[in-house]
């Protein structure tokens, strides 16, 4: 097969794969607002109540989200309805998502921190009955839910359990006196909507084909490097990305297409460091390609290397200066035509 196509195929293939990687990848900020329902631990001698909250949150990689959330509940007590009895509160929250490829709804973990703040009203013998807590203690949160997208926006439903670590508790008791207990546990059962702020970015679209070349004798065959554009290392890592999955998976299904060729795995580093220490991060990362190639099904004696080139054949020529030196262009590995 001629050389040039079958290198414009890979690109084309590449290119694909890494335009679908950043479609999942929406890093735009975003509004929530919730609304549900708070069982409150029995301890509390608090009914049962509705809650609301709001947030800003974002995605901070294709499948791990952080949200700082406001809430507010003001159930009534037990058995004194005309007391006050509220609380509200500030979180940071951690979403795992799991994407379930082409359906509608995906579920997700979430796990949070914050502070939860409660003004309390008690009844004691004196004439300024009756008198007002407010303290404010550490919270901590874990649950799960699901998520989807209704058009622009999303909508969540999610469960979850509190953990409100407040020991100065006056309520339990009713006597005035401080109650025992040094935590509380409410269950959090709500719905919300998911708000983008801003445009979304449209991913770049893959490069052309280029025309078929003339029907004419070819000259001798220049080394020709295919680069995995999208594979590229975090600063001091040789471990693959999320991001780059995607993309050496396109590469195995073509190389698999096209059993005749054969091409060298090289790794490259940015021009932070030492020369030496730079040649072996190098090599350690041509050997991750190498090794997710072979155990993909792509046969070893296809692949030459694995081969590390150091700093010494960088994309972006900045030179040594930090932090100048760390592009990430030059953290990248390649796949150079043999045949």
């Amino acid at each position: 097969m001629n050389k040039k196509l079958l290198c414009a195929a890979l690109l084309a293939g590449l290119g694909v794969a890494q335009a679908a990687s950043a479609q999942e990848f929406d890093d735009r900020w975003y509004l929530t607002g919730s609304a549900g329902v708070n069982v409150q631990d029995n301890d509390r001698n608090t009914d049962d109540t509705s809650f609301g909250a709001i947030g800003l949150g974002k995605f901070i990689s294709p499948n791990w989200s952080v949200d700082g959330e406001l809430n507010y509940q003001n159930p009534n007590l037990v058995k004194n309805v005309d007391l006050n009895w509220s609380q509200y509160g500030i979180s940071l929250d951690l979403r795992r998502h799991f994407w379930l490829g082409e359906k509608k709804w995906h579920p997700y973990v979430v796990a949070g921190l914050g502070y939860q703040r409660s003004e309390e009203e008690y009844v004691v013998n004196a004439i300024d009955s009756p008198h007002e807590r407010k303290e404010g203690n550490f919270a901590a949160k874990l649950g799960g839910g699901l998520q989807a997208d209704v058009g622009r926006v999303g909508v969540r439903a999610e469960l979850a359990y509190r953990i409100d670590f407040d020991d100065s508790a006056i309520g339990p008791s009713y006597d005035g006196s401080i109650d025992d207990a040094d935590s509380f546990g409410d269950l959090l059962a709500s719905v919300g909507v998911v708000i983008p702020l801003g445009a979304k970015a449209e991913p770049a679209p893959p490069p052309p084909p280029p025309p078929a070349p003339a029907p004419e004798p070819a000259p001798a065959p220049a080394p020709v490097t295919i680069d995995l554009n999208g594979v590229n290392f975090n600063f001091d890592k040789a471990t693959l990305r999320p991001d780059a999955v995607a993309i050496l998976n396109e590469a195995v299904e073509i190389l698999k297409r096209y059993p005749d060729i054969r091409v060298e795995v090289a790794g490259h580093t940015d021009q932070c460091g030492k020369d030496t220490y730079n040649q072996g991060l190098s090599e350690r990362r041509a050997k991750a390609v190498y090794d997710y190639l072979t155990s993909n099904g792509i046969d070893a004696g296809r692949l030459a290397g694995p081969t590390g080139y150091g700093e010494s054949r960088p994309l972006e020529d900045l030179g040594q200066k930090f932090p100048a030196c760390k592009s990430e262009k030059n953290r990248r590995t390649e796949l150079n035509v043999q045949n």
